[in-house]
């Protein structure tokens, strides 16, 4: 199989923060579930829904009261539902989830089902915020996952989250390890962040060869004033060139076509790979 039909999912809170992350997470979710449905019915093959998609970006509030917001994986309620609708479509799910390891200890991650319903592993988020209205090191620990390649029904994916995107080493070892696709579940607000999503993740898309699918929440989220979410979910190919984009304001499923033919291709005659010279870079890692 070349051809493959993903699909990325943004949304708007759909609850008040004064609810429990409990309540929040059931409204969340109810909230999903027709666009999951959708997509099934679109017949996408790899979905990905957005940043710590059961509960609202409380990252501006360094409240402890969200810690209650945290679930296992993979043996928590949402990464089983998922992997049951994943196993109903057919379909490899991407459910990025706050997650607890130990009491105390919890990532922002990703739980990755195959077609299956087959749970194939998690990424944790590597690189950690701590900016004013982004108080994200409050709530998370740095991932210890490194940039596992997760061999699906469909193709070699990879997950990177959200301000992972600003750092350039993650998609190269992704990349080397194998990803055809990745996706980058976010929760950013309009200013610069707006500048940078559409230069940064087409930009890695050349340099690494490959797909990658970014999606991001809509709206604003109470009583938080940090700006507003701006949705603009897109797919861009190993060209750079963005071949489907979603709305800034309202919720809704993109889906496109990616060719892994093109991964080849583009990837047999730039050689960006093969012209690497990774004996100079060592300094880099010395800093």
């Amino acid at each position: 199989m070349t051809t493959v039909k993903g699909g990325l999912i943004q949304m708007s809170l759909k609850a008040d923060t004064a609810m429990s992350p409990e309540q929040i997470r059931q409204r969340m979710i109810e909230a999903h579930l027709p666009l999951i449905e959708a997509a099934g019915k679109a017949k996408v093959q790899v979905l990905c829904l957005q940043e710590v998609f059961t509960q609202p970006y409380f990252c501006p509030s360094q409240d402890a009261k969200w810690y209650a917001g945290v679930e296992k994986i993979p043996d928590g309620p949402t990464t089983r539902l998922m992997q049951e609708l994943a196993k109903k479509h057919a379909m490899v799910i991407v459910a990025p989830i706050y997650e607890e390891d130990i009491t105390g200890v919890y990532y922002n991650a990703a739980a990755v089902i195959d077609a299956d319903g087959k749970y194939l592993g998690k990424y944790r988020k590597t690189h950690i915020p701590q900016v004013a209205g982004f108080y994200e090191k409050f709530f998370f620990k740095p991932g210890n996952s490194g940039y596992p390649v997760f061999q699906t029904g469909y193709c070699k994916l990879g997950v990177y989250i959200c301000y992972d995107r600003h750092f350039p080493e993650g998609w190269r070892a992704l990349a080397l390890n194998g990803a055809e696709y990745i996706v980058n579940p976010s929760a950013t607000v309009a200013g610069l962040s707006q500048y940078l999503w559409e230069l940064e993740q087409p930009a890695a898309a050349v340099a690494n060869g490959c797909y990658i699918g970014a999606v991001n929440r809509v709206g604003t989220e109470q009583p938080w004033n940090i700006g507003r979410f701006y949705g603009s979910a897109y797919f861009v190919n190993p060209r750079g060139k963005i071949i489907a984009k979603a709305s800034e304001d309202k919720d809704e499923l993109l889906t496109a076509e990616m060719d892994w033919e093109m991964v080849r291709e583009v990837r047999n005659l730039w050689q960006f790979f093969r012209d690497r010279r990774p004996e100079t870079y060592g300094s880099l890692t010395a800093i």
